[in-house]
């Protein structure tokens, strides 16, 4: 990116499917510990989180949906490449079958 267009706003987006083995208790606790990387990793300024609920059925098998926010490009960086997170994903990312990340710059409608 150039000209400053690495500045604003950037939403990070994986989608995944958890393994079939991963029971909803063990999701919930990996869900838990993502929410809990915001205090920890100071560009990551907020987590939401949520299940396929569509009723179009184009999922393609992923169910759950992560946004996180950062307040640039940078930030994200600096997240992927943060300690606590390269733990985290040691754990989260195996308990995984399918997996999209995505990072975008929001645009006014």
């Amino acid at each position: 990116m150039e000209g400053g267009q690495q500045q604003g706003v950037v939403k990070h987006v994986l989608l995944a499917k958890f393994k079939d083995d991963v029971s909803p208790e063990k999701a919930e606790e990996l869900i838990r510990g993502y929410a809990a990387l915001v205090p920890l990793i100071e560009p990551m300024k907020a987590f939401h989180w949520g299940k396929d609920v569509s009723i179009q059925n184009k999922h393609q098998g992923f169910t759950h949906v992560f946004e996180s926010t950062f307040e640039n490009v940078e930030g994200i960086a600096e997240y992927v490449s943060h300690p606590v997170h390269v733990e985290f994903s040691s754990n989260f990312l195996p308990a995984l079958e399918k997996v999209i990340v995505i990072d975008y710059k929001p645009t006014p409608a």
